[in-house]
Order: structure tokens, then C-alpha cells, then sequence
């Protein structure tokens, strides 16, 4: 522990070092770089708002930006990092203005702020001090609403919305929401034309006594008429062909209100109508104008969606609605892949895709996709397809329908997001050379819903695994000489049928710099209605005291994951998060042991970076304690699973550069932890399971640095993650952060482990993780 704390502290002091050196090295002669701010005399709830009008310009820079402007930038001329945050009391003294009037929209009418700077070796403090004083509070509130029915909706519904009540704190921000939601209510219930302009509030302040009286107007439009309400009449949607010149236009007419003019005749009018909600004779509401395009453009079949309204020629104060359609390009493919690689061992993966976005006519999405991948190992000799390690192809296909497919009725779900109903099937291959073969067929019935904006829900009853595995003899023996019937248990030929759940809370705001938590739950029960089935057609146990259908024994198992994290916004576009990950599984009944695919795994891009996917673990696992070169490298990807599985991650994000040939740039630094272990010895040795007496001797810890390469279409992600404490060694070895800066020791060390395993596994201080999107 005290290595954890002395490594940690003399890479923050050297980094804090080199930045403090070079960060006023180049200033010139009158000038100061503003190194510290500090606000004073606020309340804290609106103190980082009220830091947040502070100028860019004169705040403190992020260090690490700073030092790469000050290391790459030569005199400006390449824009990298972040250029020195100088005192100019230009934008101090607008900031200083700025602030004031923010306190003054919170209601401290009578507050007055001040700015000081404190200048040192050209670093400078600034601090603004605050005299808040009082704060006004809202005493009467009065309405002067000519129109009755007006008058009437709006009173009767204000209490559910307002944030003006006598004896709260005045603030502006109270009475610009107040005018909107009046204006979102009207346009909700039939104003058609009712404009913002017609809400008129005014405030009377009382300066001796901190009070505040609010009129509330709704005036009538300038012509002196009442304000009219509209309901909707017929509804008219024009599909374009998409570049297509059609010889005919597929009309249709449902439920008399909704005239469908198809020119692409791509689409089913039914399908298209379930999911418009301006309904004939309803009144006007521009929440569903908004539901109806937010719900086609989630169908991801159409390019662009205008919706309009236009008055009929009558009196009657009826509006037709008019909703003009592109689609997108029908069939669509991708191509995509992955690079991975350590000191020995080296993978890629391509991947093609093919999808049909309107199957049916109805926004069925129709996908095929294809994948293959390997894995080459550097200490193999002989010709380039002589070093494959693995093989892995794939072949999948899937349809989606945009509603819920059941026997039993199921009301229409909608409002927040359309359902899903999602049906796959699929084949993989896996060849891991001279030791293992597996083929699994899969199938999956999966149920999407959306609860709130924030809250997502996935179903999956139906979700069948049948899985032919092949060990090579020779292996299998080797297994069974060493005490490793834990291997043979979990590779073998198994069927798995099971049902998952998962809960998703926040999944909307991963794009947002705010402040928010995020939470993905997972619970997956597999093999009961297999056991049920085999007593009931009276399947007896086999040698091993196993049931097995079609040939191959079925496994119970209970499974449990959680991702939760916390993101914190620290102004601008950097922000803080912390992330949790644990996860367990059980299993029971007919094999004691967990389906190979629903083991966990340490590592890889998402989770402790500084190691490659299944190389950690499990607890204080060392693969030198196989008994031989043979076995080490036939379990090579194999051996380090679990049952349980704890990781977590603190990472700081921040930009870099704005504009790199059309790229937007970020950083990050972050800290990872965590392993996996097994519940069961199972005639293992006991450095695998979980010991909680032993916990922080099992923790994995690793460090790195990362770039983001924002394209605004997706994210290119390169991390760099270095070992810090590494659980498979023992005692203060466990800290190989020591080896970083002594070539000669880390050499030694190197050929020592290299040495032990006679070379099936080269041990790597550094990982290099590519990936697609952020990590989390």
C-alpha cells in the first residue's frame, strides 16, 4: 500500500514539476500566467454557475493542455494544446460585470462584486469577492388575462408547473420558465398561433424591503381578437421517391384522415399511420407534432421529416396537416474492424455488414452480418499462417420489427420510444490451434422498450445456445493428469437456455457534459425449463451424474452484472467519471460449473486497459504454476476466467485540439482496477478464488493516457495503459510500476518471467488498446 502511495505521488510531483518549468519559461517580460481562481462570498449553490462566467481566457489552463502547447507549438504556429490563460484586465473586468449580473437574475438585486489579483514570479491569483446581500423574494402575484378560457386553462394547471410562489427567492430564471410553459401549454391545446410575445410578465420591486411583486399578462393579439383554437382535420403524407422516378404513386387512404401519396412504394400506410399522433377532431398539440417526428425518425428509415399545418379555406378553424417524407437509401453496408496487439501476441478483426432498413414496408430492419478474426503469436516459428494462434468466424443474421410481437395482446407503447421485437439467429466457429474446436448455434427473441426518456428495458425469454465443443486428446489428458477438470467442464459440448433482463437508467445523456449517474443492470436464469423437461420425459444421469439432451449435458446458472457510473462535468468539454463493474455468477443443478461464454473476463478496451482481453486473473493467478510449457500454451485465453468479476475506472477527459485536418481531438488520463476470481476451487489452486482477507493483494491497478479522434460520425479511441501493481506475483513484487524508469531492473525482470515460462507468455509493461467509441 505505501509503494501504491509512493509511486503515485512521484509521478504527480514530476509531472507537476516539468509543467511548472515550462508553463512561464516563454512569457514576455509583462506578462503573467493566471494560475489560480478563487471565488468568495457566494452561496455555494451558485458558485460554480457563477464561475462559469468567468472568460475562458482567464482561467486557470488545464496543465497537461498547457504542456503540450508549450512542447509542440512553436510560437503558436501549430494549434496543439492550449495556449497560456494571461491576466488582461479587460476580460477580468467583464467577467467581474458578468458575474454581478448573474447574482443580480438570482434575485441579490443589491449585490456588487469585486476582482483582485495577486501576482507572483508572472503567476497570478485571481479572486472575485462577492457582497450578495439580501436576497428579493416574490411577495404578490397577479394575473391580467383578458380572454376567460385562457385565463381558466392557465390557473387551473399553473400549480403543476410554477416557480413563482410568494415567499421564494426572486429569480429571472423562474419567470422566463413560467412564459415558456405558458406558451407550451397554450400551444398544447389548440392555439395554433399563439405566439411567446402575447406572455408579458413584470416585475415591482420593493429595494428597502427585498420584495418583489409579479403581473403575469396574456395579452390578446394586436388586431383585438380572442385567441382562436384550432383542432386538426386531415392529414396528408407525401413520401419522395428518393432519387427513384416512379411509373406509379402508391395512394392510400386509412381511417378517412390520414392520404399517404408513396412515391418511393417502399411503405405500408399502416405501418406509417400506427405512429402518427395528430389525430382528426383532436385538438392542436404541438407535443404530438413533436411525438410523431421524433417517433419516424427513430424508425431510422427516413432522411428528413417536415411536418406543416395550413388552415382550411372555411370558418370552421380547422388545420390540415401536411408531412413531407425522404427516406434514406433502402439497403445499406459497412465494413469495420479492430487491431490488437501486446509484445507476443497480435489480432485483428473485419466485420461486414448488410441491412435492409424497410424489409416489409413497415421500417423492418432486415441484417446479415459477417466476421472474422485471428490471433498470431510472435513466439511461433515458421511461415505467416504457421503463428495463428486462433481462429474465429461468424455469421449472423437478425430482423427487427419497430412494435412488440407476442401471442397475447400487448397495448401500444410508444409515447417515449418505439418498441422493438427482435428475432437472431447465428453460427461461430472458434479454432484455438493444436488444442480446441468449437461450433455454437444460437437463436434469440428479444423485446426492447422505453419506460421514460431516461429509463430503457430488454427482455430476451427465448435465448438458446447449442454448442459442439472438441478438445484434442492429447490435451484433454494433460488436463486431467494436472488436476484441471475445471477446463473440461467449462469447454466441452453444452446446451445453455436461458432468459435475460436488462435495465438501462441515463443511456440518453452519455453525449451531455453534465452531471449525472448511469446504471446498466443485467440478471440472466438459464436452464430451468431444460431441467423441467428432462425429469418430465425422464432423462437419467450419466457416469458423471450429468443429464445431457440431444447429447450434450444442459447448465443451470443464475447470472448478475451492474455498470454504474458517475459523470461530472468540470466546465467546458472536460469531465470526470467514475465507473463500477461487478458482476457474478452461480451455477447449480445438473453441472457445477458456469457455460464457457458466461464466464467473465478482466481486461481488454473497456476494462483495465493496461491489460489485453483475458490475460488478468483470476485473483492471484500465475500462469507459471501450469505444469509445463505444453499446458501453458494449449490454455492459452482459457485459463484466466471467473465467476466473478469487479472492475472500476477513473477517467478524466478533456479537449486537445479543435480542428486536426477536420478532427476534433480529446485526452484523457485515467486509473483502472479490478480482477476476476472463481467461486469454486474445484480442484484448482486456491490463488484463483476470491479471498476477502487477500482482496487487495488480488487487485490488478493500471494507469494510461488516451486520445479520442471525434469525427461527429463516430469516435477512433487509442489508449495506452501501463501496469501498475500486477496481482499474479507476490508481496511488494506486486508494484512493477518500480521497473518504469530502470531499463536495466525492467530488462531482468522481463527475462526472469520469460525465463519461468519458457517463453509461452512474454510478459508486457504496456498495452495499446484501439477501439471504436468511447470506452464507457
Amino acid at each position: 500500500m505505501k509503494a501504491f502511495y509512493y509511486y503515485t505521488f512521484a509521478i504527480l510531483i514530476l509531472f507537476a514539476l516539468i509543467t511548472s518549468c515550462l508553463s512561464t519559461k516563454k512569457l514576455g517580460k509583462n506578462d503573467a500566467l493566471i494560475t489560480k481562481l478563487e471565488l468568495k462570498g457566494f452561496d455555494k449553490q451558485f458558485e460554480e454557475q457563477a464561475a462559469a462566467y468567468v472568460a475562458l481566457d482567464v482561467r486557470p489552463n488545464s496543465p497537461f493542455n498547457l504542456f503540450i502547447y508549450n512542447t509542440f507549438s512553436k510560437n503558436g504556429k501549430l494549434k496543439l494544446g492550449e495556449p497560456p490563460h494571461l491576466v488582461d484586465s479587460a476580460l477580468i473586468e467583464v467577467s467581474k460585470n458578468q458575474i454581478q449580473k448573474f447574482l443580480k437574475t438570482k434575485g441579490f438585486l443589491n449585490a456588487e462584486v469585486a476582482s483582485q489579483i495577486k501576482i507572483k514570479n508572472k503567476r497570478a491569483a485571481l479572486t472575485f469577492t462577492a457582497k450578495q446581500g439580501k436576497a428579493f423574494v416574490f411577495k404578490d402575484i397577479s394575473f391580467k388575462i383578458p380572454n376567460d378560457t385562457i385565463k381558466a386553462l392557465y390557473l387551473n394547471t399553473r400549480n403543476t408547473f410554477t416557480k413563482i410562489t410568494p415567499g421564494a427567492r426572486f429569480d429571472e430564471d423562474s419567470i422566463v420558465y413560467e412564459r415558456e410553459k405558458i406558451y407550451l401549454l397554450m400551444k398544447a391545446n389548440g392555439y395554433y398561433d399563439f405566439l411567446r410575445q402575447y406572455v408579458r410578465p413584470s416585475v415591482d420591486t420593493n429595494l428597502n424591503k427585498n420584495l418583489a411583486n409579479v403581473e403575469i399578462a396574456i395579452i390578446n393579439p394586436v388586431d383585438g381578437t380572442n385567441h382562436q383554437q384550432y383542432t386538426i382535420n386531415n392529414t396528408y403524407i407525401n413520401i419522395q421517391s428518393a432519387g427513384i422516378n416512379p411509373n406509379k404513386i402508391d395512394t392510400t387512404v386509412i381511417d378517412s384522415q390520414y392520404y399517404f401519396y408513396d412515391k418511393s412504394n417502399f411503405f405500408k400506410a399502416k405501418r406509417i399511420a400506427d405512429i402518427i399522433y395528430i389525430k382528426k377532431n383532436t385538438d392542436y398539440d404541438i407535443t404530438k407534432v413533436e411525438l410523431t417526428n421524433r417517433r419516424l425518425n427513430e424508425l431510422n428509415v427516413f432522411k428528413s421529416i417536415n411536418i406543416n399545418f395550413k388552415k382550411t379555406s372555411d370558418s370552421t378553424n380547422r388545420l390540415n396537416s401536411f408531412l413531407d417524407i425522404t427516406p434514406l437509401k433502402r439497403k445499406f453496408n459497412r465494413l469495420d474492424g479492430d487491431y490488437t496487439f501486446n509484445s507476443s501476441i497480435t489480432g485483428f478483426n473485419l466485420g461486414l455488414t448488410y441491412q435492409n432498413r424497410n424489409a416489409f414496408g413497415g421500417g423492418e430492419v432486415f441484417e446479415v452480418k459477417l466476421r472474422g478474426g485471428f490471433q498470431f503469436d510472435r513466439n511461433l516459428t515458421g511461415k505467416f499462417f504457421d503463428r495463428v494462434l486462433s481462429r474465429d468466424y461468424q455469421i449472423g443474421t437478425s430482423l427487427t420489427f419497430p412494435r412488440l410481437i407476442s401471442p397475447i395482446r400487448i397495448p401500444l407503447i410508444g409515447r417515449y420510444g418505439i418498441p422493438r421485437t427482435r428475432f437472431g439467429l447465428s453460427y461461430q466457429s472458434f479454432n484455438l490451434t493444436n488444442t480446441y474446436k468449437r461450433n455454437t448455434v444460437a437463436t434469440t427473441l428479444t423485446y426492447d422498450w422505453v419506460e421514460t426518456r431516461f429509463k430503457t428495458h430488454s427482455f430476451t425469454p427465448i435465448n438458446i445456445q447449442y454448442s459442439l465443443g472438441n478438445i484434442k486428446q492429447s490435451v484433454a489428458d494433460s488436463l486431467v493428469a494436472q488436476g484441471e477438470r475445471f477446463f473440461l467442464t467449462t469447454l466441452r459440448s453444452q446446451l445453455v437456455s436461458s432468459s435475460f433482463y436488462t435495465y438501462t437508467y441515463n443511456f440518453a445523456r452519455l453525449a451531455e457534459y453534465s452531471n449525472f449517474a448511469f446504471l446498466l443492470a443485467n440478471i440472466e436464469i438459464g436452464g430451468n425449463s431444460t431441467a423441467l423437461i428432462a425429469n418430465a420425459i425422464g432423462i437419467k444421469q450419466d457416469n458423471e451424474g450429468q443429464k445431457k439432451i440431444f447429447g450434450v449435458p444442459y447448465y443451470q446458472f443464475v447470472k448478475l452484472e451492474t455498470d454504474f457510473r458517475y459523470y461530472k462535468s468540470l466546465g467546458g468539454e472536460k469531465q470526470l467519471i467514475i465507473r463500477l463493474n461487478p458482476g457474478i455468477g452461480f451455477a447449480y443443478g445438473n453441472v457445477k460449473a458456469l457455460p464457457f461464454e458466461k464466464l467473465f473476463f478482466a481486461g481488454g478496451s473497456t476494462g483495465v486497459r493496461a491489460w489485453q482481453a483475458r490475460t488478468l486473473g483470476p485473483g492471484n493467478y500465475n500462469r507459471s504454476s501450469l505444469k509445463n510449457d505444453t499446458a501453458r500454451n494449449n490454455l492459452r485465453n482459457l485459463d484466466q476466467l471467473g465467476d466473478i468479476k469487479f472492475e472500476g475506472n477513473f477517467e478524466y477527459r478533456f479537449k486537445l485540439i479543435n480542428n486536426f485536418f477536420g478532427t476534433k481531438v480529446k485526452g484523457a488520463t485515467f486509473v483502472d482496477y479490478g480482477n476476476i476470481w472463481q467461486l469454486r476451487n474445484e480442484g484448482l489452486n486456491q490463488a484463483r478464488e476470491i479471498q476477502l482477507n487477500k482482496l487487495w493483494s488480488q487487485l490488478a491497478i493500471g494507469v494510461g493516457l488516451g486520445l479520442r479522434f471525434d469525427v461527429s460520425f463516430f469516435v477512433f479511441r487509442l489508449d495506452a495503459g501501463f501496469k501498475m501493481k500486477d496481482p499474479q506475483f507476490i508481496g511488494s513484487n506486486q508494484w512493477v510500476s518500480k521497473y518504469w524508469f530502470d531499463k536495466d531492473a525492467k530488462n531482468d525482470f522481463k527475462n526472469t518471467y520469460n525465463n519461468v515460462t519458457n517463453k509461452p507468455d512474454t510478459y508486457s509493461f504496456t498495452q495499446i488498446q484501439f477501439g471504436i467509441g468511447m470506452p464507457f
